[in-house]
């Protein structure tokens, strides 16, 4: 279903009984559906930004009968910085993100500082964090980023069989690219609140980029 947000100040409500995973992207849902169907212990949220990619993992839900599965159309960081509860995630996927390829907009990625500080603050002590891409240089960067962070460690990726590929892996592996995987664990560290998120000058809307139509 369709997570409907009526106060984007107050973090939404789950189940603390219940183990919780996260997809990021979750585009038309093939993935985290297939999870929450051969996981119905566990609940799952799904975050996308493109209506008609929620409106489908919304349908697969409904068609498929699958009710501990739900999307939000909302920003990941802003979620993941307000809207969610403290360590309780058990496991956070991101694969196959824009890697904002071009130098310019590098500032447009996903992960940074303020994203692994959400992300550490939202996984449970041991929880881990799967990441793909069909992108070297963003997967190298990526790896980088946790690699100076203390409270993250390596471990082996989960295995991906090809029946839970998403949509953007099975075209990527049709099309013979090679595909980079990692995934890291949360250790435990100091848990200090997390600043209030702050936008820079440039990222703030500016007027006249609209194109209206006539």
């Amino acid at each position: 279903m369709i997570v409907k947000v009526k106060d984007i100040c107050k973090p939404l409500e789950f189940d603390l009984s219940r183990p919780l995973e996260i997809e990021v992207g979750c585009g038309k849902g093939s993935f985290l559906t297939s999870r929450a169907k051969a996981h119905p212990e566990c609940d799952f949220l799904g975050i996308e930004r493109m209506l008609d990619r929620v409106r489908s993992f919304d349908s697969k839900c409904r068609r498929f009968m699958i009710p501990n599965a739900s999307v939000l159309r909302l920003e990941a960081l802003y979620t993941f910085h307000y809207l969610l509860p403290a360590h309780h995630a058990r496991k956070v996927y991101v694969f196959f993100p824009d890697p904002w390829p071009k130098k310019k907009h590098h500032s447009h990625r996903l992960f940074g500082p303020l994203f692994l500080n959400a992300l550490w603050k939202r996984l449970e002590v041991g929880g881990t964090l799967e990441f793909a891409t069909d992108h070297q240089e963003y997967f190298e960067t990526v790896c980088e980023c946790f690699r100076s962070d203390a409270r993250f460690e390596r471990v082996d990726p989960m295995p991906r069989p090809k029946e839970v590929w998403t949509e953007f892996e099975t075209m990527f592996r049709e099309q013979g690219l090679p595909i980079y995987s990692a995934a890291w664990k949360s250790l435990p560290a100091d848990d200090t609140e997390l600043s209030p998120l702050v936008i820079l000058p440039e990222q703030e809307p500016r007027e006249g980029i609209v194109r209206r139509l006539r």
